[in-house]
């Protein structure tokens, strides 16, 4: 999640030792910070990064929360992302970094009669990641579909490990969509929630939690609507903004 700055005054501001910093793919980056005190999230929440005493730049968590003693994030960060950018030097060049946290309202519900609709796009994806971890923990047998997409096929950085999930639990299921497919991609094209309306001739009695751009999290709210999606079974930070 990289939106707007925030300036949440925070009570649950906690030190993290910067532990690795690895590349997944040339401009998306694996952080792992250690807190040096506890810090409660639920998955599919987000924690600010402390820039600043009035900048204060919110990321989601890739961790699930049973992975207590680390905070995974995926940052997408170019030059040209000031952002996002901006905060990657900062960790590249220290040791340690401030960041509170959990924030947002949009983290996993358990609901063993609703079958989840996981959507990504992009980093997005590290939003959808804590969900499908922690979801898995809670039941093996838990009824979840992950949709990621991207621009290009190595754009899905943990494909791999996705598909070996899905050998694993009978009842996940990964589907990657890219949206400008190399000559050897044989997998699904296009727009990533256009995949969705495909596949679910009704979105009744599911919940759908969504990460991306603004742009195709109003897109799709706006079409899971016309497909029987309840109001109150869609969740993605996107929509405290829009």
């Amino acid at each position: 999640m990289t939106t707007t700055t925030h300036t949440t005054n925070t009570t649950n501001t906690v030190v993290c030792d910067i532990n690795t910093i690895s590349p997944l793919t040339p401009s998306v980056y694996k952080i792992e910070l250690v807190p040096q005190q506890a810090i409660s999230f639920q998955a599919g929440q987000y924690v600010l990064i402390h820039m600043g005493e009035e900048d204060k730049r919110p990321f989601s968590i890739a961790s699930a929360t049973y992975e207590k003693n680390i905070i995974e994030l995926h940052i997408g960060a170019e030059p040209a992302n000031k952002y996002a950018f901006e905060v990657l030097e900062r960790l590249q060049n220290n040791v340690t970094i401030e960041i509170s946290g959990g924030f947002g309202e949009a983290f996993y519900r358990e609901d063993k009669h609703k079958p989840s609709i996981l959507i990504a796009g992009g980093t997005g994806f590290s939003y959808t990641y804590s969900i499908l971890k922690e979801a898995l923990q809670q039941d093996p047998n838990a009824d979840v579909t992950l949709y990621w997409g991207g621009r290009k096929n190595e754009d899905l950085y943990l494909t791999d490990e996705l598909t070996k999930l899905a050998d694993k639990h009978p009842h996940f299921s990964y589907i990657p969509v890219v949206e400008f497919p190399e000559t050897d991609w044989h997998g699904r094209t296009g727009w990533v929630h256009k995949a969705v309306m495909a596949d679910y001739p009704s979105l009744s009695g599911h919940q759908v939690y969504i990460a991306g751009r603004f742009e195709m999290a109003k897109t799709a709210r706006d079409d899971f609507f016309t497909k029987d999606l309840s109001k109150d079974a869609l969740y993605g930070d996107a929509y405290a903004f829009i």
